[in-house]
């Protein structure tokens, strides 16, 4: 199966979920060198854009996911667009910088981490959602996870995902979550 990204950490992540069960490549070693054009306002058309794109493009099975934080406080920020949140080109440091500053004087910091993944192929278009309350922290702490990891801390926890362990995150995440589904359904076929 193709997985609809080159992100190095969400690949790493999935293929750390999927626990060696599938074969799983990049849109690089599928031979798709250009970055899919996210231009919609949801995760699920964001996803299904990834992942039909790829799909038509190679005939091999592929499965894309689209994720973000979002934020209430900020009016849902950042939400879709929260790998180029600070702009072009994308930094995750920068990104973060940016959440911290937008929440500065903010009392209510709760946010969650959503994912959708979409498959396409294996007779039609099927979707898995994953969704991981919590709320961010003032400041970053941790140098493990990607994205907004140093400063989201899930429920029920007082780290983290950037200092939670690995093993505690692909437990409790928005992308768990949804690959769980995700495998259960493809142990079926």
């Amino acid at each position: 199966m193709i997985l609809a990204s080159n992100n190095a950490g969400k690949i790493k992540e999935i293929n750390e979920l999927l626990e060696g069960r599938y074969k799983i490549i990049s849109l690089k070693e599928a031979g798709i060198e250009e970055e899919i054009p996210e231009p919609f306002f949801t995760f699920e058309e964001n996803a299904l854009a990834k992942a039909k794109y790829a799909y038509d493009r190679t005939g091999i099975v592929t499965f894309a996911e689209d994720s973000g934080l979002v934020v209430p406080a900020l009016n849902g920020e950042p939400g879709v667009f929260s790998a180029r949140y600070a702009g072009e080109p994308k930094s995750d440091l920068a990104n973060t910088e940016k959440l911290l500053k937008e929440l500065e004087g903010h009392t209510d910091r709760a946010a969650y981490y959503t994912t959708i993944i979409c498959l396409a192929g294996l007779g039609g278009l099927h979707y898995f959602s994953g969704k991981c309350e919590g709320h961010i922290a003032t400041e970053m702490r941790g140098e493990g996870g990607f994205g907004y990891d140093p400063v989201f801390i899930p429920a029920g926890y007082d780290q983290t995902f950037g200092e939670l362990p690995a093993a505690v995150k692909s437990a409790v995440s928005h992308r768990a979550k949804a690959m769980k589904d995700f495998i259960a359904f493809l142990a079926q076929l």
